[in-house]
């Protein structure tokens, strides 16, 4: 009956997505109860942009925890100490190597819902992410992009920072 497929996450994602869920059910919604509360105290309903607000925020609070809760029935979590780094795979530290601009890169290799490539995690999903994912050190890949293709060597696979 599962309509949706299988979330690959590491332990550390996880516990992020629980703690996050669990401020949303605690705090936040005490928090906007309290907003909407002093809101409504202010009179008229109808043209009250506070009351407007704190609804909109407790809306955006309740799809959120939803959100979370549908990731969680799905999720499969990757044991970071058991990943098998003769081939890439979730929770892979990893360094390639551009070989167009002969850039250097350095990544976590992580599920959908954990990517930040801004904190150097990069999804399993992703172009990038599909292309090597399950290749070894020194394979050769190519990724299509809008730019066109671009060529990596992988030159490490290590266990995640």
């Amino acid at each position: 009956m599962s309509d949706s497929k299988k979330v690959q996450i590491t332990y550390s994602g996880l516990k992020k997505l629980e703690d996050e869920l669990s401020d949303l059910k605690i705090v936040k919604r005490k928090e906007v109860a309290q907003k909407i509360k002093e809101a409504r105290e202010l009179g008229d309903l109808s043209e009250n942009a506070e009351y407007d607000a704190a609804k909109d925020e407790q809306r955006d609070i309740e799809a959120r925890i939803e959100e979370i809760e549908k990731i969680l029935k799905n999720v499969e979590v990757v044991d970071e100490d058991e990943v098998d780094l003769s081939r890439v795979s979730i929770g892979c530290q990893i360094k390639i190597k551009d070989l167009e601009y002969d850039d250097i890169l350095d990544f976590k290799i992580v599920g959908s819902t954990e990517a930040n490539s801004l904190k150097g995690k990069i999804s399993n999903e992703s172009p990038v992410g599909k292309a090597i994912e399950g290749r070894c050190v020194g394979d050769i890949v190519e990724v299509e992009t809008d730019e066109g293709i671009i060529k990596y060597e992988i030159l490490e696979i290590q266990r995640s920072k």
